[in-house]
């Protein structure tokens, strides 16, 4: 069959790795890529919400199978468009409606959803920016630390930790008042802050029936040992030492069962990937965030480690036809180093030859923002390639990746030298920020 992926991060590129390798793949296509999708498929000069170009594209080439993979075409209502439209309804789709979008969408959306259902995560209330005086009152009644977090998509950015009021008053000032996020901030949560340590689970849902993928720690700083303003991610580890069987079967039964259960009961068609941002209190899981599909980088680590053949997967999670399918999982573990370029997650220059991506061979290259341009890989993003080493144990993943990192270079190239560290003596009684 002929399958489409939309997006150009590293996660496509992981995707696209992955589902190349499968049987019923016929043509693959990324739209609109990047220089690492080039080399396996054939890329689509189509932006990600340009669905009359994406539907004709189907259209004239026969494509079966789409898979989103960022999250802007999914809040703005790709599937709704696809089966509204005569000719497309009949291709199959891994990614929510705009509804159930939603979950990632609107951060008041999903806490109000995950507290009608039951689900365990931080207090919270939201508020809007003709209530900045209550905003600012609620905050002279909490108890440092404080969490801000603005309602709607901000590329991983939107959320702010301090432990200073007055700070917090004038950043929830900005958000509100200044719109610092955009659109984004037009609602803000204040929640509460939940002493932990971080994991991300992974669940592919047809809406009825689920299976988990291997789970994930990601590393969102932008300096090492967690320092620094929030990034669209680092790097990422899989799987993770502290997510024990015992508190994986909590994860499933308290909070994976309820969320399916909560959006069979609100008549919302999911048919796709939920990302559930957890943290691990004291051996109990909360839910910080729903994402309405797969995160990045963890995708360059969990993709790696899952045996099936993911087509099947993918078809049967469309099709509503999940049920009595499993999910095989390599032993291995999967540590992914994150390659951005300086300044970011600020200001950054793109347009910097990439050089040394011929001599990797320990680790798998997964490209995010590059393009090629005259021979040339190019720098086209604020990050630039995932590196994932697989080994016996993370000392030996990280090993692997590393040498490979070592070996890249251009202009300005920045990455983490701790990804995995913290894992690697980690004691129950250890915390992170939320």
């Amino acid at each position: 069959m002929n399958i489409l992926i939309i997006g150009s991060g590293g996660r496509e590129h992981a995707f696209a790795w992955k589902i190349k390798q499968s049987n019923l793949c016929d043509s693959l296509y990324v739209a609109p890529g990047n220089a690492g999708t080039a080399s396996i498929a054939q890329n689509v000069p189509i932006g990600v919400d340009d669905f009359e170009k994406l539907g004709s594209f189907c259209t004239e080439n026969h494509i079966e199978l789409i898979v989103v993979g960022p999250e802007v075409p999914l809040v703005k209502g790709i599937r709704n468009f696809f089966e509204q439209h005569p000719k497309l309804k009949t291709i199959s789709i891994v990614g929510p409606d705009k509804t159930g979008a939603q979950l990632e969408g609107s951060k008041d959306f999903s806490k109000q959803f995950m507290l009608r259902n039951g689900i365990p995560t931080a207090k919270a209330r939201t508020f809007q920016a003709a209530e900045l005086s209550a905003a600012i009152a609620y905050l002279n009644d909490c108890t440092p630390p404080l969490v801000l977090k603005a309602d709607g998509l901000a590329a991983g950015k939107g959320v702010i930790i301090t432990t200073d009021k007055e700070e917090a008053k004038q950043v929830i000032s900005e958000m509100l008042v200044d719109k610092k996020f955009g659109e984004a901030s037009t609602k803000v949560l204040i929640e509460e802050f939940l002493s932990g340590i971080e994991l991300s689970v992974f669940v592919l849902t047809d809406g009825k029936d689920y299976v988990i993928l291997p789970e994930a720690k990601d590393y969102k700083r932008i300096g090492e040992g967690d320092t620094g303003p929030n990034t669209g991610g680092m790097g990422a580890v899989s799987p993770v030492v502290f997510a024990s069987a015992d508190f994986m079967q909590k994860v499933e039964e308290r909070i994976v069962k309820p969320t399916i259960a909560g959006l069979q009961r609100e008549g919302i068609d999911y048919r796709g990937f939920i990302f559930i941002g957890l943290m691990n209190c004291n051996g109990e899981p909360y839910v910080i965030e729903y994402n309405a599909r797969m995160g990045d980088p963890e995708t360059q680590a969990v993709l790696p480690r899952i045996k099936n053949d993911l087509v099947p997967l993918l078809l049967a999670a469309a099709k509503v036809e999940l049920k009595g399918n499993h999910i095989e999982t390599d032993v291995q573990t999967a540590v992914t180093v994150v390659m951005v370029s300086g300044g970011y997650p600020g200001d950054y220059a793109k347009g910097k030859v990439i050089h040394g991506i011929k001599e990797l061979h320990e680790a798998m290259t997964f490209h995010a923002g590059t393009k090629y341009s005259g021979g040339d890989i190019l720098t086209d993003g604020g990050r630039v390639l995932a590196i994932t080493g697989m080994g016996t144990s993370i000392s030996d993943a990280r090993e692997k990746a590393y040498r490979d990192v070592a070996k890249l270079k251009w202009e300005e190239l920045y990455f983490r030298n701790d990804i995995g560290l913290d894992l690697l003596n980690f004691r129950p009684d250890a915390s992170s920020k939320h």
